[in-house]
C-alpha cells in the first residue's frame, strides 16, 4: 500500500519566509525552493508478488541521453494481472510500454540511459538479450489494427510459420485455437481464407490479438487497443482482455479512466515523464495517496 505523511498538491509547492507578494521580485525568486516531484514513496505496492516485470530506476531518451524522456521510473508488474497505465498524452506512459519489447529499439538515438528492465529476471537490455526473441515472450497489440493483406488464417499463422512451424494439422489447430481465444472464431470459421481486410475495424484488431497470442507469449502489452473503436467493439475487447488474464500478464495503455477501472487490477499514473503513484486499481480512482492522481483521475487536468 502507498503511504505517505502528507497530501502533496498537484503542482509545485512553493515555500518562503514571508509573502513574495510584498517583497521585491528578486528577494522573492530567491526564497523559492526547487520544485518538488510527487511521486509516491512507495511505488512498489505489489512487491510481495511474484513480479513478472520488475522497473528498476529506468530513465529513457530518444536522442542518446540528451533529454530524459522517463525519469527514474521504479515498480513492479505481477504475474497473470492486468496492469493499466495512465495519464495525460505526452506523458511517457507509451513509451515505457514500447520499453518492455524493445520496440523503441527501431529508432536509432533512443537509448535507456539509467537503470533495468528484467522480465522473469532476465535484462532485457543486456548484450546477449535478441529482441527478436523477447518479443515472442512479450507480444504487442498496437493503438490502430493492422493486420496483414492477407487471410484470416494467415495473419494468425504467420508468426508459427516465422518461428519454422509447418505442419498443417499443427498450424490448424493453433489458428483455431487463437481464434477462440479472441472471441472471433465464430465470427469467421467459415472464411478463414477470405481477406483480413474485409473484417469489421472491431474485428480486426480481435485478430491482431489472435496473432499476437498465436506464438504464446507470457506477455501481451496493449497500446490503447479500444481508441478507435465503437462502444460495442470496446466491449468486447474488455471481456476479451479479462479472459486472456487468466493465460497471460497484460499491460495496457489507456486515456479511457472508465476503461482503466473495468479491466485492470494496478494501475499505475505518469505525469510528464515521472510515476507519480502506483497501486491496486480500486486504490488509485477511490483512494489516491497523492494529489495529483486524484486531480487527473476526477477529470481537474488532463
Amino acid at each position: 500500500m502507498v503511504t505517505t505523511t502528507s497530501r502533496p498538491t498537484a503542482t509545485a509547492e512553493i515555500a518562503t519566509d514571508t509573502d513574495p507578494m510584498n517583497q521585491p521580485a528578486d528577494t522573492a525568486d530567491k526564497n523559492r525552493e526547487p520544485a518538488r516531484s510527487h511521486v509516491s514513496n512507495n511505488p512498489n505496492p505489489v512487491a510481495k508478488e511474484e513480479a513478472m516485470i520488475e522497473v528498476d530506476d529506468v530513465s529513457f531518451s530518444y536522442d542518446m541521453g540528451k533529454t530524459n524522456i522517463l525519469r527514474n521510473i521504479s515498480f513492479n508488474i505481477p504475474a497473470g494481472k492486468v496492469t493499466a497505465l495512465i495519464g495525460p498524452s505526452g506523458c511517457g506512459k507509451s513509451t515505457l510500454l514500447r520499453c518492455l519489447n524493445r520496440m523503441n529499439d527501431l529508432v536509432d538515438t533512443s537509448k535507456v540511459t539509467n537503470g533495468q528492465i528484467r522480465i522473469m529476471g532476465q535484462d532485457i537490455n543486456a548484450g546477449d538479450v535478441d529482441p527478436i526473441e523477447l518479443r515472442k515472450q512479450v507480444g504487442m497489440v498496437f493503438q490502430k489494427y493492422n493486420p496483414f493483406p492477407k487471410s484470416i488464417y494467415d495473419n494468425v499463422a504467420y508468426g508459427l510459420r516465422i518461428q519454422g512451424i509447418k505442419n498443417k494439422s499443427k498450424l490448424d489447430e493453433a489458428v483455431e485455437k487463437s481464434l477462440q481465444r479472441a472471441a472471433l472464431w465464430s465470427e469467421v470459421k467459415d472464411r478463414l481464407n477470405s481477406s483480413a481486410l474485409g473484417l469489421s475495424g472491431g474485428q480486426q484488431q480481435r485478430l491482431c490479438i489472435a496473432r499476437t497470442i498465436a506464438v504464446s507469449p507470457r506477455i501481451v502489452l496493449m497500446d490503447e487497443p479500444c481508441s478507435a473503436l465503437d462502444p460495442i467493439a470496446t466491449a468486447r475487447i474488455e471481456e476479451l482482455i479479462a479472459e486472456l488474464q487468466e493465460e497471460f500478464t497484460i499491460v495496457i495503455v489507456t486515456h479511457n479512466m472508465q476503461q482503466a477501472t473495468r479491466v485492470s487490477d494496478r494501475t499505475a499514473f505518469f505525469y510528464l515523464g515521472e510515476l507519480i503513484e502506483y497501486d491496486d486499481t480500486t486504490t488509485i480512482f477511490g483512494n489516491p495517496s497523492v494529489t495529483q492522481t486524484e486531480d487527473y483521475v476526477s477529470g481537474r487536468f488532463g
